[in-house]
């Protein structure tokens, strides 16, 4: 994912509802969202080229999900795929906190990276570019390419639509899949400076990226509520005309 926006524990009806973009190259071969074969209990697309995942649920209520850190100056041309974090917390036994500090010291093997693993009672938070595994808040909160809340325009714009989408007593997932698909650029003043220059700062800076070769591939919308049902639904967009196909699933953790 290169945007997730999630609102944790700030609901009357909800736990915890999510909204992501998933940014990846075009070219790049992906399954999406499904149960997968062996580990029938996991919820989550797949990288057909490394076997990870960048998001995904367990019917164990495990749930886990990634973003890159943007740093083009310091690519390792030979580190591990990050998606098997994400998927190696979902087979894994150990709980979100030990695995995340078991983390630490392998952490700077990656390139750059945000982590959130947890349950859908309790999550935790770590990236390899700061110190420490945290706990998240209660409250609305964005994640992009940077650390978690940094005020990206997109994270800023996120941030506030879905605290505007919390007003409604059923929040629809139309209403978030709609918010995602935000495709405006920001502000040549607001853009951040990640060594990319100033073109591609702006062509990365909405909600849903769309380029020649890469952007927003597909869009993740999860509903948790307070009696621990589960809707998860993955929209995937044709890059040719954007036009999307939808997959949803409902199950009780």
């Amino acid at each position: 994912m290169c945007l997730i926006l999630f609102s944790y524990e700030n609901h009357p009806r909800y736990k915890l509802v999510i909204a992501a973009n998933r940014d990846e190259f075009y070219a790049r071969s992906t399954q999406p969202a499904h149960f997968w074969e062996k580990e029938s209990h996991i919820l989550a697309g797949k990288d057909r080229e490394a076997g990870g995942t960048w998001m995904g649920i367990s019917k164990k209520g495990k749930l886990s999900m990634l973003t890159n850190f943007r740093d083009p100056m310091n690519i390792k041309s030979n580190a591990p795929s990050r998606g098997h974090l994400v998927s190696d917390y979902l087979l894994d036994g150990d709980d979100a906190y030990s695995y995340l500090k078991n983390l630490e010291a392998s952490g700077a093997t990656y390139n750059g990276f945000n982590l959130i693993c947890g349950s859908i009672d309790k999550l935790h938070y770590f990236g390899n570019y700061q110190n420490g595994v945290h706990e998240i808040s209660t409250g609305v909160h964005g994640l992009s390419n940077a650390l978690l809340n940094t005020p990206w325009p997109k994270v800023k714009k996120g941030k506030a639509d879905l605290q505007a989408a919390l007003e409604a007593e059923t929040i629809s997932p139309e209403s978030l899949f709609n918010l995602l698909y935000d495709d405006v650029y920001a502000k040549e003043s607001d853009l951040p400076d990640t060594g990319v220059g100033l073109e591609k700062e702006r062509m990365l800076s909405p909600l849903f990226i769309k380029s020649s070769h890469y952007g927003s591939r597909s869009s993740t919308v999860i509903l948790i509520d307070k009696s621990n049902r589960v809707q998860f639904l993955e929209r995937t967009y044709n890059i040719a005309d954007f036009t999307s196909s939808t997959v949803s699933f409902e199950f009780q953790v």
